[in-house]
């Protein structure tokens, strides 16, 4: 019988900072999707942010590592290591490299809405299982939005997800969770940050 690699979640993004919303996302995704591991791809820097603010890649590293606190949760710079600067090259490039492993994409509701902004959107889509996490206040319509809808036919329903990563894609759920308030934003504006907010890249 051929050799079945490990169920990872991709969780992506800044982490500007890393903060325990992360963390409860990936638990929760670690439990409800019966997954291996989950990476924390820190993006060098996220296409869709601006780059004040952005404090550099090896602080943001330090800090989620710190944060993790895991043996499941690893914290990776694959995307800087690759040169990937979009997620659909990151997850082609991913697949290139470990043909045996079944990523799953890991997003917060809001990102589902913002989704058909990013480059691609749709060959993403094609590429791996995504699994959309509640999050407060996006919830309340995810199912609506345009890529909801373009993509109606590959959901699976949440009683279902644990097999989410055997999947072929397109396919795609939202898994309901207990709210978690913090965001990166709030972190920032609440001036708690590991690091001085002004600092650039």
């Amino acid at each position: 019988m051929p050799h079945r690699g490990l169920r990872i979640g991709l969780l992506g993004g800044s982490f500007n900072p890393a903060h325990d919303g992360h963390r409860h996302l990936s638990l929760e995704a670690l439990h409800r999707l019966a997954l291996d591991e989950v990476w924390w791809l820190v993006s060098p820097q996220n296409p869709l942010k601006a780059t004040k603010g952005m404090a550099p890649l090896a602080r943001r590293l330090e800090f989620a590592e710190r944060l993790a606190r895991h043996p499941r949760i690893r914290v990776t710079d694959i995307e800087a290591r690759m040169a990937t600067r979009y997620t659909v090259d990151t997850l082609s490039e991913l697949r290139r490299r470990h043909p045996d492993e079944r990523f799953v994409w890991l997003m917060g509701a809001d990102n589902l809405r913002q989704l058909p902004g990013w480059d691609r959107w749709t060959e993403m889509m094609a590429l791996v299982p995504v699994a959309v996490f509640d999050r407060e206040p996006y919830s309340w319509n995810v199912l609506t939005g345009q890529a909801a809808t373009r993509f109606r036919r590959a959901y699976w329903r949440q009683s279902d997800v644990r097999a989410l990563a055997d999947a072929k894609p397109p396919a795609w759920s939202f898994i309901r969770m207990r709210r978690h308030p913090m965001s990166a934003t709030k972190v920032r504006a609440h001036g708690a940050t590991p690091w001085p907010v002004e600092n650039p890249l």
